[in-house]
């Protein structure tokens, strides 16, 4: 074959648009399929789509024939056709090619059959081979890039907070410790505890868990300003919507209260899954396909009402409802599945800490549309929100989502020096590690909020998955750190 020179490089997304039909192009990609000893399927991970390309079998020895295997990376030169074949609107005719990297197919554990999402967790540097995790990465990489447009077009400055910290911001005390002393033989003090004056930082420090604390800091002077960066929370949890490692979006504003923070919420979610609904209509008719077929199997009952694009519309296009903590509590107290036993966890009483199957009742069942409870007991929620005139309630609010329940979590924060000191004293947290976010309120305070969004929660709502761990490329949980 003679080789084609000063041939434009292209991405299989730019070519299955057709408008270089006839042209001299180059590829690089990853073989998906190869048959009939002509036909390669490539992909390069710019689209879920493959681009067939006909390999001249006559003029291609056998020796690089047999080695076109699933899995190998190619660089082809030709010509974009016509296709002839079904499925494609156009095809390259191979005039050079060139294997830049076998895949043994007796090794190669990422076969075209269908692999188990528990397998390909076990094969997380290679399942974005397949098309489902392709899929998810590419709507997350948009998300991602949502996010970021979203404020910057809307006056926000992006602040990276620490990741190293002292302070412990939603008081759980579930941390990883960051430390260089000698485990086997730590530093004491007289009293025989560690002495953490001698460690790296002079004093205990950990992961953080969120970027709030420090994000309210530059609220108080840059007005408006988010954070969207790594989180961590040392929690024993093996369900599949906890993860040790996670990335938080936490938006802070000055001179805001909960009704700004609410509006600014949901136009927020609006705006990000537009932008998905809009950008990546292929990734996510796929998917969408992937959770009918897998809805087939199971009973009646747990299939969901509405496909995904269906339900990210149903975000976009209904006023999310707002509803008092208060009335939410009636609701399910009267609700039929609350009577019936029906629920894991019976709603008794004014008090009680909402779980899951509540959140998917009043979204689901009885509003039928995203929801905002607000006004929540102060017992059950973080010591930086703003106490109510009524001395037991909080200004907080949670934004609830069909499937998936609480995906937004906020408030309007306590600015009042007294208030805040008491109960930071109250709930036992040491007053001396949190000098400079009390110092706040000593210094020009004004109302502010601010919320946090888990953005694999986003994701998964995004994308259709059900497990946490499908929607991050690699997932930290208890005693799996492998990668």
């Amino acid at each position: 074959m003679q080789a084609h020179k000063n041939m434009k490089a292209y991405c299989v997304k730019d070519l299955l648009k057709g408008d270089l039909l006839l042209q001299e192009i180059s590829i690089k990609g990853w073989v998906r399929t190869f048959r009939s000893n002509r036909f390669v399927a490539l992909n390069d991970g710019s689209t879920i789509h493959n681009i067939q390309c006909v390999v001249d079998f006559e003029n291609t020895s056998e020796e690089t024939l047999k080695r076109i295997t699933t899995g190998a990376a190619l660089h082809i030169k030709g010509t974009l056709v016509e296709s002839s074949g079904k499925g494609q609107k156009v095809e390259i005719q191979v005039a050079e090619l060139d294997i830049l990297g076998d895949a043994h197919p007796d090794e190669y554990p990422i076969q075209p059959k269908k692999h188990s999402l528990e397998f390909l967790r076990e094969k997380a540097h290679l399942r974005t081979r397949t098309n489902t995790f392709g899929a998810v990465m590419r709507v997350r990489s948009a998300l991602s890039f949502a996010v970021h447009q979203y404020f910057h077009s809307n006056g926000f400055n992006y602040v990276n907070t620490p990741i190293i910290t002292g302070s412990d911001a939603e008081g759980a005390g579930e941390m990883f410790r960051v430390t260089t002393l000698d485990a086997q033989k730590p530093p004491l003090d007289e009293s025989g505890s560690i002495n953490y004056k001698e460690d790296f930082f002079g004093k205990e420090t950990n992961l953080t868990v969120s970027g709030q604390l420090e994000a309210e800091a530059y609220a108080m002077s840059l007005g408006k300003v988010y954070t969207f960066g790594p989180t961590f929370r040392a929690e024993n949890s093996n369900t599949s919507r906890h993860l040790a490692e996670f990335w938080m979006i936490e938006p802070e504003v000055a001179f805001m209260d909960l009704d700004g923070n609410m509006d600014l919420a949901e136009d927020f979610i609006k705006y990000v899954v537009g932008y998905v609904l809009e950008h990546c209509t292929d990734d996510l008719e796929f998917l969408e396909k992937r959770l009918l077929d897998e809805e087939k199997s199971k009973p009646q009952a747990e299939r969901s009402e509405m496909t995904l694009t269906e339900k990210l519309r149903f975000v976009v296009d209904n006023n999310f409802m707002r509803v008092s903590y208060t009335e939410a509590i009636d609701i399910l107290k009267n609700s039929k599945p609350n009577k019936k036993k029906k629920f894991q966890y019976p709603i008794d009483e004014w008090g009680a800490d909402l779980q899951s199957e509540h959140e998917r009742y009043l979204v689901e069942k009885h509003f039928k549309c995203p929801v905002i409870l607000f006004d929540y007991p102060a017992k059950i929620k973080a010591f930086y929100m703003r106490l109510n005139d009524d001395g037991k309630t909080v200004r907080a609010m949670d934004i609830l989502f069909p499937g998936i329940g609480e995906i937004v979590g906020g408030s309007q924060r306590e600015e009042r020096y007294d208030v805040l000191l008491e109960k930071v004293r109250t709930m036992g947290i040491d007053e001396k590690e949190l000098w400079w976010y009390l110092d706040l309120r000593k210094y020009g305070t004004a109302v502010h909020s601010g919320f946090g969004l888990g953005f694999e929660r986003l994701v998964l709502f995004a994308t259709g998955m059900t497990n946490i761990r499908d929607v991050i490329p690699f997932p930290r949980t208890p005693q799996n750190a492998e990668f």
